[in-house]
């Protein structure tokens, strides 16, 4: 655990008071690291208050804090304050890659796992390298250190393709 680096989760830190206390805490030098990190996880959902309160140590943070604010709409989050950060926009990765980087690891550890199978969790995943490998915990768990097409589709709930296709 480190002491500079603090996750907020906006969701639950919506209110005024919470941004007071945070501005109380940014005053405070780094424990260990060149920079005190704040990062505020679903930033959206701050209420405007909130926000209002937070634009102030945002227009001016001590030399040594770094906020990051993290979300998915980016759209709620006010202009006032758009207008005075960076923008790093994070896309999420092919299931070409996810499949590759699932292939490496399970190669680590020495788990055999079937390309198709690898293929099927990457498309499930989604884009998320985190999500695919969440199932693939779950199928590891299930299947042991062989992981097959057929497990893979037992565990997720899917058909087999070969029907619809001949449908």
């Amino acid at each position: 655990i480190d002491l500079d680096v603090r996750e907020i989760d906006a969701a639950t830190y919506t209110q005024v008071d919470n941004v007071r206390e945070l501005r109380e805490v940014t005053q405070f030098q780094p424990a260990r690291d060149r920079r005190r990190i704040f990062i505020i996880d679903e930033a959206h959902m701050l209420s405007t208050a909130a926000w209002n309160a937070l634009l102030k140590i945002i227009e001016e943070p001590p030399p040594h804090v770094v906020f990051i604010l993290a979300t998915t709409e980016m759209h709620k989050v006010p202009a006032t304050i758009l207008s005075r950060v960076q923008q790093f926009v994070f896309r999420k990765i092919t299931p070409e890659e996810v499949s590759a980087r699932l292939e490496q690891i399970c190669r680590k550890e020495g788990i055999e796992a079937e390309t198709e199978a690898l293929d099927v969790i990457a498309r499930r995943g989604e884009g998320s390298v985190r999500d695919s490998l969440s199932l693939l915990d779950q199928i590891v768990a299930f299947s042991g250190r062989s992981v097959a097409a057929t497990d893979v589709a037992t565990i997720l709930g899917l058909s087999d393709t070969r029907v619809f296709t001949r449908i």
